[in-house]
């Protein structure tokens, strides 16, 4: 017993040891990181920044920021019932008609989203005889590109749910419309959770691009602010922060979605 508790004590002045100078190396890495930003920064230039326009532009910025979310939020939710469908479909024996949802997937998925508002808002008129605003173009753009990766994410949300619960649905003779709702998309959507949530934040951030459109949303309000004012570097400061927020905010929300809908195991 006394060997025993030896190799212990040994054991665990080891792990002591390396933990004491991994923390000592972390401490001096981060000192050097702190000191090459203070170096590298041109303070005399910060010094000149003037952040007190923000007081004066808060209100437009911060209607920005609403309308942003409000666009983001649109085309998820459109996006993901849209998306939700393409999934279910794609699980049918439909023939050709899958091809075609396919290439719908493929096409709005795999193409930059400033190609497709280019060509929803200039393009589309040409072709169809139907003119959009900037922001009905902006949230079509968005919708439809979200559907697609949506689409995939629903797919696979799908084919997770195990095949017991399908089985069992089958033996129980519920018709297909209750197979779906009540047993598949209640699981599906839970499994969905976590990888929706990255894709929010994504289209988030990139909703940024509908300042080409000049949409109105908080990257249109910031560059006028800026462009007005000729401070650009304390208007894009803000504009960063309030995308952090918004981000954040999203993310707990996720995060308080995943955690309410988790089976108990």
């Amino acid at each position: 017993m006394a060997n025993t508790g030896s190799a212990s004590s040994a054991v665990f002045a080891r792990v002591w040891r390396r933990l004491d100078w991994t923390s000592a190396i972390s401490f001096v890495a981060g000192l050097a990181i702190v000191y090459g930003i203070y170096a590298t920064v041109e303070w005399k230039f910060v010094a000149t920044l003037d952040f007190h326009i923000l007081i004066e532009y808060w209100q437009p910025l911060l209607r920005g920021a609403i309308v942003t979310l409000l666009i983001t939020g649109a085309a998820l939710v459109v996006g993901l019932s849209v998306g939700v469908i393409i999934a279910i479909l794609l699980q049918l024996p439909i023939g050709p008609l899958r091809w075609l949802i396919v290439a719908y997937v493929e096409l709005w998925r795999n193409t930059p989203l400033i190609v497709q508002l280019f060509w929803v808002h200039f393009g589309l008129p040409v072709i169809t005889g139907i003119s959009t605003t900037a922001l009905e173009s902006g949230c079509l753009a968005l919708t439809l590109q979200s559907s697609a990766y949506l689409a995939d994410i629903a797919r696979a949300g799908i084919q997770a749910v195990p095949r017991g619960q399908w089985q069992a649905a089958r033996a129980l003779g519920l018709p297909t419309w209750s197979l779906w709702l009540e047993i598949i998309l209640p699981q599906a959507l839970k499994i969905m959770i976590p990888p929706f949530a990255n894709l929010a934040l994504s289209f988030l951030n990139g909703s940024a691009l509908l300042g080409l459109l000049q949409v109105g949303e908080l990257m249109t309000v910031a560059t006028k602010i800026s462009d007005y004012t000729f401070k650009p570097i304390e208007i894009m400061t803000a504009v960063g922060a309030l995308y952090l927020l918004l981000n954040l905010m999203v993310g707990r929300l996720a995060r308080w979605l995943e955690i309410a809908t988790r089976i108990p195991r």
